[in-house]
């Protein structure tokens, strides 16, 4: 598993060079954040990083006692499989 950087509307993977991984989860008001995107480099695909990301932001937005939405598609996804955080998401309209 990588060793993510967690901060409190962001967590990322980064080498030297330039950022390989992150997910943005920035204030959207009334105590609700929003994951805008997830981004993992093609170097890094299909080793389950995305899904790393969203648990680690998932984490921290529960820890935080806040609330999320969701407007990047992959963490939509995530969250239909992981009914146990279903207590943080606020639903798309």
């Amino acid at each position: 598993m990588a060793e993510f950087v967690r901060e409190a509307n962001a967590v990322y993977y980064r080498d030297a060079d330039k950022t390989l991984a992150e997910i943005l989860f920035p204030d959207a008001g009334d105590g609700v954040v929003n994951i805008k995107r997830t981004f993992v480099d093609e170097s890094l695909a299909g080793q389950g990083l995305a899904g790393q990301l969203v648990l680690a932001a998932a984490e921290i937005i529960r820890a935080r006692g806040l609330k999320t939405k969701t407007e990047c598609a992959y963490a939509e996804k995530w969250f239909g499989k992981h009914p146990e955080f279903s207590d943080i998401l606020v639903k798309n309209n």
